[in-house]
């Protein structure tokens, strides 16, 4: 059922592929081992900004795919989730959270297996029940952002520069780009351009 929504969009016809199907248990059993492994876990009150980011971008995604029948990207998206939880050094309330998340955006796909896991991590009795899962606003505001840099209005790389950065922090980060320098080096800088929130260019 997972190999099935996972492999193709439901307007596209589906090729069969033994291999496949077996990457999709694979998927299936890390969610298993995750679940056992959590269970077994004392958890931190705290929460790992950045990856609560990741796996609520990941919720807001999945959510306006369901609106729109991608039923693979959905899939694709329980992956990315429980790829981030792996990457978590501790178990704390993110793992918690986004535990939950993942079983009852699984539970469409995977019934069987996510009622059990919810019941028994004491989620609740029945996931079919429980609330949907929604993005959470302030999971996804980010104290840095990611700008494109440009040279001569050609992509040469990407920057993280604080929410607030003003426009002399922005344009100092990006010219101490190591790929950006490789392409301005030699040459003066007649203009920089920021576009707040999306790229900076450097025209020489």
């Amino acid at each position: 059922r997972f190999y099935t929504m996972f492999a193709s969009p439901p307007t596209n016809t589906l090729e069969w592929s033994d291999e496949s199907v077996e990457g999709s248990y694979r998927f299936l059993r890390r969610v298993w081992d995750f679940s056992y492994k959590f269970s077994r876990a004392k958890c931190a009150a705290s929460m790992e900004r950045k990856l609560r980011f990741e796996i609520h971008s990941e919720l807001r995604k999945a959510n306006d795919d369901i609106e729109r029948q991608k039923f693979n990207t959905v899939a694709s998206a329980c992956m990315k989730i429980l790829n981030a939880l792996e990457e978590l050094p501790d178990w704390d309330a993110t793992s918690k959270e986004g535990l939950s998340i993942l079983i009852r955006l699984l539970s469409p796909i995977a019934p069987h297996i996510t009622h059990h896991l919810w019941r028994e991590l004491g989620y609740g009795e029945d996931v079919m029940q429980a609330a949907w899962p929604e993005a959470d606003p302030a999971a996804l505001e980010q104290d840095e952002i990611e700008l494109v840099v440009q040279v001569n209005g050609k992509l040469r790389g990407s920057i993280r520069v604080p929410k607030a950065a003003g426009r002399s922090e922005i344009e100092k980060l990006a010219r101490a780009n190591p790929n950006v320098q490789r392409f301005v080096a030699g040459q003066d800088v007649k203009k920089v351009v920021v576009v707040p929130g999306r790229l900076v260019n450097l025209v020489v």
